[in-house]
């Protein structure tokens, strides 16, 4: 069977650990040429050798998503290499403190929304100008199960992700008829960086959010990255505005 994504030019932000990383790997096994971006560079040239040792290509670029000017040198640097962008996965993401409603701070809310939503966004609008020139891409945005349900303590993570999931939808509208496809994948708990530093903030988290999973267990940063893979390729070519929930039936219940 031949590869999904083989002869492309994919994009990964967030790609220095956990659903990045995993993402990188599965991009680069299915044929594409990727650009790993992230603000770490120890990490991000980790997933680069690792991607480079399972015999695939490989670019780190250093971006901070939430800045404007990173992010379109990230595209300009992507294009200028390689020659186009067929596959952008935006996944970077931060989950930001736990606190109440009533608790939470402005400068909580203003960091998490600034790399969550506006990154997303900044990406999509450098992405799309990309794409269509060439008359055709794809695009998938990492949103959560918190964007499409309420999370207690967790309300700025929980409203950039819902907005991620309206941005989604309304990009996929705008460009149906571009060639362009834009979805995103909305992760349960996940054995990731990021579970482990919320759920490391009260004693007995994460075992509770395990035991609310239906399946029974946590998923594995590598069952993100085949469905963010699929969404991105001609397979899914007739999926568009799509939030698919990938949580092992946390969305179901």
């Amino acid at each position: 069977m031949a590869a999904l994504l083989k002869g492309k030019v994919a994009l990964v932000t967030g790609s220095s650990s956990g659903i990045g990383r995993a993402s990188a790997l599965i991009f680069a096994r299915e044929g594409a040429k990727v650009i790993v971006a992230d603000v770490s560079v120890e990490g991000g040239e980790e997933t680069v050798r690792q991607v480079k040792a399972a015999g695939g290509e490989a670019l780190f670029v250093k971006a901070d998503m939430g800045k404007a000017a990173d992010v379109e040198a990230m595209i300009n640097n992507a294009v200028t290499t390689y020659g186009r962008l067929d596959c952008a996965y935006n996944n970077a993401g931060i989950e930001g403190k736990q606190l109440s409603v009533i608790d939470d701070t402005e400068e909580n809310w203003e960091r998490v929304l600034r790399v969550n939503l506006i990154g997303v966004w900044l990406c999509m609008k450098h992405e799309i100008v990309q794409m269509r020139k060439q008359g055709a891409g794809a695009i998938v945005n990492t949103a959560s199960d918190a964007g499409l349900l309420g999370v207690p303590r967790m309300g700025a993570y929980v409203a950039s992700k819902h907005g991620v999931v309206g941005l989604t939808k309304t990009a996929a509208l705008e460009c149906a008829k571009t060639g362009i496809r834009v979805n995103a994948v909305c992760p349960g708990v996940i054995q990731t960086p990021m579970i482990e530093r919320v759920g490391g903030q009260r004693p007995g988290m994460i075992e509770r959010m395990v035991a609310g999973e239906p399946v029974g267990r946590a998923g594995k940063p590598e069952e993100i990255g085949e469905a963010a893979a699929w969404l991105c390729s001609d397979a899914a070519s007739f999926v568009t505005g799509f939030a698919m929930p990938v949580d092992g039936g946390i969305f179901a219940q």
